[in-house]
This record gives C-alpha cells, structure tokens and sequence, in this order.
C-alpha cells in the first residue's frame, strides 16, 4: 500500500494524477486538519475537502478550489445580515459541512466523519485526516498596530496573507495522536509519497502529531517528497511567505532541506535542475521531471516519475525497500 501525506488544492491534483498510474484501492491518504476551522457554527475542513471533491470528480477545476456549478446564496444572505462572509462557503459546499457537523455532535470522531463523508461523494481512496483530535495552525504575524496571533485562514483569507509572518506554530498538537491506522499503515507501506504540498501549513502539522514523523521515518520503504517551488515561487498559495519564518530559503532546495533525514528523493522541476547537486548533498536522491500540472496527464507524469523515485512503477507495485 501507498501512504500519501497530503495538503489541499496541489496535493489534489497530484493525486488525481496519482490515480492514472496506481490503483485506488491500494492508497492511504493522510490529510492536514490544521487548517480547519468553525465557521457559522459549521465544522469545515478545506484540505481534506479539497482532497475528496477533486477525487471524485465534483472539483470547480477553473476557481481551482469548491465545488462545481456553485452558487453563493447563503452566503450572501449571511453578510446581508451582518455576518462576516471572508471565507466563502458555497450553497453546495454547506450541504457538506452541515452532515460533517451532524456527525460529530452525535458523536463521530473526525475519522468516522470524514469516512462517511467520502462513502456518500464517492471517493475511490480511503482519506483520513492527521488526527481527530484538534490541533490549529496560528499564525503570528507583525500586525499594523503591533503583532497579532491568527488562526491560519484568518491571516490567509480573511487578511490575503498581507502580514508580515514571525512564525507559525500547530495549537493543541502535543495531546493529540495519530489517526486509527495511520502508524498501521506506515508500518506496512510499500512506498510513502509526500505530495507537492506547502510544506509549513500542510505537511508540517501533519509530521508534528506525536508518533507520525517517526512512523515515516521507520517505514520499511522508500520516501519521496515532491516540491511544491518551481523556480524560486510556490506554484500556488503563500510558501514564499511562510518559508523564511520557518527558517527555509524559498526554492527546490530549500523546502528539499526540510525534508533531509526523512525523505530518499526529492523531485524538483527542471527548471531547478542546477540544485539537484545541493539536493544530493543533503543525502536525497534528486529526481528532475516538470512538475507543473496543468493537466491531469501532466499530474499522472509527475505521479509516474514519483512512483519511480519509490522503486513502485507498473511492474513492482510493492516499492523497493530503503
């Protein structure tokens, strides 16, 4: 089985690629949960949302995040009222966040939740978040009247990420545990791929769960990070503003420094083809392929290369052992 730890909108695609050249059934996903959040008394989860509307299908590919054929009427009607309507939640993108909040007020963990919400969508992979225990990523930034401590979708949406970042930590992530199955998984994987996410708010509060960094660390296979930098920018959102406050230079080679020591490979784009020898340095097998994905045949060439980089293409599903 194939272990992929997955942020939002880029890891979608990449795993839609993903599903051209490996077999559903045969996927793990492990969503980032530290960007949820409350709104108007709604449990909302965008990266795991993200994940399962582009999986099955229902994506608005052209806004690049929601659902297709969206409507906003509910929304407007809340800012008529004076509710705040920063984070938009479309008509059909409430029905969602109404039976995840149904759920877990009577009594469903995260987990569950998140599986029944897939059964009824249709998502061909089994997708479970980090943990179901709430860990929120907070964002401290240098506000204009001094510095101000966010809830990330505060700082990225409600704000458009216009303050400077000091640092970013994951609220509640030293009492919270790995969700059912996920060191399981990692235990028996043959391959663990970690998707072309931002590194900081997506894939970091997923390693920081207590027993999920050592689970990949002692996999009995190959690891394979993607980077989500092609030459010098972040192909979407605000890595480049988060990045420095973390202590990384904003490019291939920097993100490939978070990752040393856990992961085998690293694919960076051609475009960074000269950092593949700074790569190698920090002891990752440099991988140079394109990796934008404008199409879902280039999502499933990138995917194709990643499998490669495992040891698991077509003929040896079951990866190559580290």
């Amino acid at each position: 089985m194939l272990v992929a730890l997955a942020g939002g909108v880029g890891a979608a695609k990449f795993l839609r690629g993903l599903l051209r050249v490996h077999d559903p059934g045969d996927l793990l996903v492990v969503g980032n949960t530290g960007d949820d959040l409350r709104m108007h008394g709604l449990a909302v989860s965008p990266d795991l949302d993200s994940v399962a509307y582009t999986l099955a299908g229902l994506a608005d590919e052209e806004r690049g995040w929601g659902l297709a054929g969206e409507s906003w009427n509910v929304r407007e009607a809340l800012v008529r009222l004076g509710e705040p309507g920063w984070f938009a939640l479309g008509d059909r993108d409430i029905a969602t966040h109404l039976l995840r909040t149904r759920l877990l007020g009577e009594g469903a963990s995260l987990s569950e939740a998140t599986a029944e919400l897939c059964r009824r969508l249709g998502v061909p992979v089994r997708l479970v978040p980090m943990s179901d225990q709430r860990v929120e990523t907070r964002v401290e930034v240098d506000g204009p009247d001094g510095p101000l401590d966010l809830g990330f979708q505060e700082w990225w949406v409600g704000r458009q990420a216009r303050d400077p970042v000091r640092a970013v930590r994951f609220q509640g992530v030293e009492d919270a545990r790995p969700a059912p199955g996920i060191v399981e998984a990692l235990a028996a994987a043959g391959g663990v791929l970690i998707c072309p996410s931002n590194p900081v708010v997506s894939i970091a509060p997923i390693l920081a769960v207590p027993g999920i960094r050592a689970a990949v660390a002692a996999a009995p296979c190959r690891v394979v990070a993607v980077t989500p930098i092609v030459g010098g920018a972040p192909v979407r959102g605000m890595a480049d503003k988060l990045l420095p406050a973390w202590g990384a230079e904003v490019s291939a080679r920097g993100v490939a420094g978070l990752y040393a020591g856990l992961a085998d490979a690293f694919v960076l784009d051609a475009v960074d083809a000269g950092q593949a020898a700074e790569v190698a340095a920090l002891g990752l097998e440099p991988v140079v392929v394109p990796t934008l994905m404008r199409t879902v045949e280039d999502a499933a060439a990138l995917a194709k290369a990643a499998l490669e980089a495992l040891g698991g293409g077509p003929g040896n599903p079951e990866g190559v052992p580290r």
